[in-house]
């Protein structure tokens, strides 16, 4: 009879160890969330669909052929809200594009905030042709001009929430710096008190409010410090040679 023990089962805890020499791994969590490229694409579409159909209000009568001029002439109020919904949605596709530039994924909040946001701009053509047929109008033509405003503030606001949401959860690149996420904020931020003045205005003196939106929207498209920096560095080098 053999008097050697048998041998002994390693604990489980030695059975898990890796062997000597080979770096543990650690199991790293997934991070859920959607890629931005579909969410993109179809947000592009639905900006260029919504700028597309403000041209369609556009036209003469057929029985202006007598005095054509004076009937393209006549159409100014629907020029004017043209243009300012037309920089209105540019400066919109603008800013989206800014944050989808930003972000590393999306998740299903936000994809539902970048729903309501495509929602509240491609309504923007109902209340622009609004404005082009009430404008001339005493009593139709402020509240044309009131409704248009808060469709405005609305796609601004929701184009803020998108932005601060995507940084509160953390969906935006983790190489970007705090200056770069401020910037963004503070450039989506300042028009908001500006609408609500303009939509106060839009009671008083609609067209003086349409072409206060207009001039929001051209802030947000001209990109100003840019040009101011540029003026500023080509005036002291000017300066700096004269000496």
């Amino acid at each position: 009879m053999s008097t050697e023990e048998p041998p002994r089962e390693a604990p489980p805890e030695a059975q898990a160890e890796p062997p000597e020499g080979q770096p543990e791994q650690a199991a790293q969590p997934r991070r859920r969330g959607f890629r931005t490229g579909r969410l993109e694409a179809f947000s592009d579409g639905v900006f260029a669909i919504a700028v597309t159909l403000l041209i369609l209000d556009i036209g003469v009568s057929g029985t202006a052929g007598h005095d054509l001029g004076a009937a393209i002439r006549g159409l100014w109020p629907s020029y004017l809200a043209y243009v300012a919904s037309f920089s209105t949605i540019g400066a919109a596709w603008l800013g989206h594009n800014a944050i989808t530039e930003y972000l590393e994924r999306t998740d299903a909040a936000f994809v539902r905030l970048n729903l309501l946001l495509l929602l509240a701009i491609s309504f923007l053509p109902f209340p622009t042709r609004l404005v082009a047929e009430f404008i001339r109008q005493d009593k139709a033509e402020r509240v044309a001009v009131t409704f248009y405003g808060i469709v405005l503030l609305l796609s601004s606001t929701l184009l803020l929430v998108l932005w601060r949401y995507a940084v509160r959860a953390k969906l935006v690149r983790p190489d970007l710096a705090d200056e770069e996420i401020e910037l963004l904020t503070e450039r989506l931020t300042p028009g908001l008190g500006a609408y609500l003045v303009l939509i106060v205005s839009g009671l008083f003196v609609p067209v003086i409010a349409v072409i206060g939106y207009l001039g929001i929207a051209l802030y947000y498209i001209i990109p100003f410090r840019r040009l101011s920096a540029r003026f500023l560095t080509v005036r002291w080098l000017r300066k700096r040679h004269r000496r």
